[in-house]
């Protein structure tokens, strides 16, 4: 007979050229057997502010992923992906009404998980570090100024080939990080999900006592927290914990 009793399942979305979302989040569960992942893909390659790279955070596509998750019978299931940052909070809503809609699961974003994060811990003021250009880092600015929340600072690493961003090495982020967390923001925000920040967030954290939120990391702690299940090892981050 199967067993009827399993442990917590959470469905993303991936972005095609992410490899750091799959690999990190299992990092970040460690050795937890009380939650799995499950992942499909949609294409996307490039992040830029033109039609061509909107279009791959089509609601169709993402609605036609969230399907095929459902087939595993997941929890919770998530568009792991900041699209919302820049494309406004208005299109990840939908984007999780839809998947709701089509399968009957919980949803959420990336976008969504970062402004839930915002309103539960009180951060009204950030830091932000990407991989992307300085165009759309503006862009994020201002709909986050949009949600209430003020950029105190930010950095650009000036990349839009989306394969490119896992490359930079988590120390790399480190000298930027640590002149954003100067102007004593409520915290600094790796936005990303194909961005190693989650590595080097307990060190910045210690150094210079702003926490640090990783957007695989963020992401994860709200589909744990949507799915009932335990949080994460403080390490990751002090307020996911």
């Amino acid at each position: 007979m199967p067993q009827t009793a399993r442990p917590t399942r959470i469905g993303m979305i991936v972005p095609s050229s992410n490899t750091c979302l799959e690999p990190m989040s299992y990092r970040l569960l460690g050795d937890r057997e009380d939650v799995t992942i499950h992942s499909t893909r949609i294409p996307v390659t490039r992040i830029a502010l033109d039609s061509g790279s909107d279009r791959q955070f089509d609601v169709g596509a993402m609605r036609a992923a969230a399907e095929l998750l459902a087939t595993a019978d997941v929890d919770v299931i998530a568009w792991n992906g900041t699209s919302g940052s820049w494309l406004g909070v208005g299109h990840d809503r939908e984007i999780a009404a839809e998947i709701t809609a089509a399968t009957g699961i919980p949803a959420t974003t990336s976008t969504l998980a970062y402004l839930d994060a915002f309103a539960a811990f009180g951060i009204g003021t950030i830091g932000l570090f990407t991989p992307y250009t300085a165009d759309v880092n503006e862009q994020v600015i201002a709909r986050y100024a949009e949600a209430g929340v003020r950029t105190s600072g930010h950095r650009a690493l000036g990349l839009s080939d989306n394969e490119s961003f896992a490359r930079v090495a988590p120390e790399e982020l480190v000298p930027g990080s640590l002149e954003l967390t100067a102007e004593r923001p409520d915290a600094l925000v790796f936005l990303c999900t194909n961005l190693y920040g989650a590595p080097v967030v307990a060190d910045l954290e210690a150094r210079t006592g702003v926490p640090v939120l990783d957007s695989v990391a963020v992401t994860l702690w709200r589909c744990l927290d949507i799915a009932g299940a335990p949080l994460l090892d403080p390490r990751w981050g002090k307020l996911l914990a």
